[in-house]
């Protein structure tokens, strides 16, 4: 067949290396961007094939996310803006790691696998982040997409969640929205214009809002919505790219682990910051007080804020309608009994990655899902959306009804349900703390996050951890939970748990306790227990 001798001229173009072997993990293909030539081909090729399987038009982003500047990776879209489904996650493996001769009959079994029609038209969106590799890598992309015969559409520079955006546009003939990057600018902004347009004196400092862009791809879109938010909201933007670099003491991910503020941000005492990750997918905000005590307002605090006006909304607008929260063994303490004992709001703990989060999240009729590090969203099922569409127009319905009605389906409007979005995330917190007249003091107040301490630990062999209970416990190697157990006992309102890293040989400990020195003690010793039990490698843990 002529696709498949186009497919061995244009692979010889973009060979792999011989022996190197790599795992599409939950964020797909992730490694320094010298490696990844011959992947992005192979990606290109897959999204074809997974394109004529679905009749749908697929996504392929060229990203590292929060990865130092000189990594890439790439991930696949599926048609309703998802992730793309496990099993094809595995087709990726397999594509990306057969040798040179091999990849014909991989690609032909995969065909069979599938029985994909190869007449069937193929369409694949890709795009790319701000990454000086990401320009050669994504035309790596388009080879493998031409070389099976697909149409292949460009879309430049955009974030992830943009790209997501783009997909699920396209894929509902514009029922979600219309399929251009002006088209996302417009949907958000309208929404967030009108939820805040009737809200009783807003000052300048709640229209004001500072802002990391982490020298990435959100910095350079966000000012690009500016304008359309009609100064609404007025954003100051730093480490915009153009002079730092790639996340470099700065971004969501270094604000999150080192609990401080960002290089080349200058806050006031209670000024609202945020900061986006490399491809603005995740969101964290922050301030400092006036003893320039620094307060980070996390993916858990994001949740409750969401969730306390979701419900509040509900409650107004008489629908009853079930809400849930979906958080990872990594959401703190506090977060999850505020949203249990006093939210009195459904919480499930699901495994880390955000695939089973969204997955679960789906069960609910509203359902929330944010994992500690900022990345998240909210879904509506169709029935949620239907009921206060319905509201919204039902004559009959009182006045209070009516309005809550009509914010709900503002909000619904406002956020990004493909997947997280630090741009939408960011307007949907805004418009909350402005329809509830609330500063990010008073946020930060709902409730207090319980001191905890994340730590690694180098092993010989990330496998020999094995974990049960959504990754709280470890079931192998033995005596380690036992060692867990026992150690969590010697600390107040302590809770600890260990699971290996998806794409490195590490080990993550988390710890938490009444205080930051039983939090540290508690994550160190665990990381002993670890490095003991489950074949460390090199020293061991020194106490912080």
């Amino acid at each position: 067949m002529a696709e498949f001798e186009e497919v061995t001229q244009k692979s010889a173009h973009h060979p792999k290396p011989v022996g190197l072997v790599l795992q599409y993990g939950t964020a797909g293909f992730r490694t320094c961007a010298k490696k990844l030539d011959h992947i992005m081909f192979r990606m290109g090729l897959l999204a074809t094939l997974r394109s004529k399987k679905t009749k749908a038009t697929i996504g392929v982003m060229v990203t590292a996310s929060h990865n130092p500047e000189e990594d890439n990776g790439v991930k696949l879209v599926d048609p309703m803006g998802e992730m793309v489904t496990p099993a094809w996650e595995g087709y990726a493996t397999e594509l990306a790691n057969a040798e040179q001769e091999g990849l014909l009959p991989t690609l032909k079994d995969l065909i069979e696998r599938e029985a994909i029609d190869m007449a069937q038209e193929a369409n694949v969106f890709v795009g790319k982040d701000t990454r000086c590799s990401s320009e050669s890598l994504s035309k790596a992309v388009m080879d493998g997409v031409c070389a099976l015969g697909g149409h292949c559409k460009d879309n430049g520079l955009v974030t992830t969640p943009q790209l997501h955006y783009l997909v699920c546009c396209q894929n509902t003939q514009g029922r979600y929205g219309e399929a251009t990057i002006k088209g996302y600018y417009q949907k958000l902004s309208q929404a967030f214009i009108q939820l805040t347009k009737n809200v009783p004196n807003r000052t300048d400092d709640q229209k004001t809002l500072l802002v990391d862009g982490a020298n990435g791809i959100g910095a350079l879109k966000v000012s690009e919505m500016e304008t359309y938010l009609k100064k609404e909201l007025q954003l100051s933007l730093f480490n915009d790219g153009s002079s730092g670099k790639l996340n470099h003491l700065c971004g969501a991910d270094f604000v999150k682990v080192q609990q401080r503020a960002p290089k080349g941000v200058e806050i006031s005492a209670g000024e609202r910051c945020c900061s986006y990750d490399g491809d603005a997918d995740r969101i964290v905000y922050y301030y400092t007080d006036s003893a320039s005590r620094f307060h980070l307002l996390d993916g858990d605090k994001i949740a409750t804020l969401i969730s306390t006006y979701l419900k509040d909304l509900l409650t107004q607008a008489g629908l009853d309608l079930q809400i849930a929260v979906v958080q990872t063994a990594y959401a703190n303490g506090s977060s999850t009994r505020y949203l249990e004992d006093v939210m009195k709001v459904i919480v499930r703990c699901t495994k880390t990655g955000v695939k089973h989060l969204h997955h679960a999240a789906q069960e609910f009729d509203i359902g929330i899902y944010f994992e500690a590090n900022g990345h998240g969203t909210v879904l509506f099922s169709k029935l949620a959306e239907e009921k206060i569409q319905q509201l919204a127009r039902d004559s009959n319905a009182n006045d209070e009804r009516k309005r809550a009605a009509f914010t709900l389906h503002n909000t619904i409007n406002l956020i990004n349900q493909t997947v997280g979005d630090a741009m939408s995330d960011m307007l949907l917190i805004e418009a909350v703390l402005a329809i509830r007249g609330m500063t990010v003091q008073q946020w930060d107040a709902i409730y207090t996050d319980l001191p905890n301490r994340q730590l690694k630990v180098k092993v010989a062999d990330r496998r020999v951890i094995d974990t049960t209970d959504a990754e709280r416990r470890t079931v192998r190697p033995e005596g380690l939970q036992e060692a867990i157990d026992l150690l969590v006992k010697k600390y107040r309102r302590a809770r600890s748990f260990v699971r290996p890293s998806g794409t490195e040989d590490v080990v993550r400990v988390y710890a938490e306790a009444d205080t930051q020195e039983s939090a540290d003690a508690l994550a160190h010793e665990v990381s002993l227990a670890v490095h003991q039990l489950a074949g460390g490698v090199g020293e061991e843990p020194k106490p912080l």
